[in-house]
This record gives structure tokens, sequence and C-alpha cells, in this order.
């Protein structure tokens, strides 16, 4: 696991609403697209390479569609990894 390609894929907000997109069901482009406005085609592309970079999303291709999915592992190991930072509440 890359920290620096996962902080980076998560400091744009187009990103983080893919990612919270994703949350919800999987999805092609095309239907992240109907839901993200002002974002064309290659601009998605390119904020969903560097999600993939980061291993946050995976796809998987179904004939001419290629259908995008939030990789929850990759979320849980990170936030495991923060937590290890977090202060006890000892005194």
């Amino acid at each position: 696991m890359e920290l620096t390609n996962f902080f980076k894929a998560l400091s744009d907000p187009t990103r983080r609403k893919v990612l919270q997109l994703l949350r919800e069901k999987d999805l092609t482009p095309s239907e992240i697209l109907e839901k993200l406005a002002g974002v064309t085609q290659p601009t998605l592309s390119h904020h969903l390479d560097i999600l993939k970079r980061a291993d946050l999303v995976t796809s998987e291709r179904e004939g001419q569609f290629i259908r995008y999915s939030l990789n929850m592992s990759v979320v849980d190991m990170t936030l495991d990894y923060i937590m290890q930072f977090r202060r006890s509440d000892k005194s």
C-alpha cells in the first residue's frame, strides 16, 4: 500500500465524490458522469486512473463496459494504519 498515492487520491473533491458514489454501488464511467456536474469524460478518466493507482477502486470489464468498484480492503488497511497514531486515553 502506497500512502502517498492514497492521500493524493483523497486530496481532490471530485475523487472523493466518485468514492462516495462507488460506496453506494458499482458504476460505469457513464453512470458516474451522469452524477457529476461539469466533469468531462477525459477528466473523469484521469481521476479514475489516480484512484486505481491508489488501489482505492478496482475495475472489471463487462462486454463493452468497464464497471468500477470501491476497494474496501485498502480503505480498511489504511484506516488501521492511521489509527496506530491515535493517542490512547491514558493520562
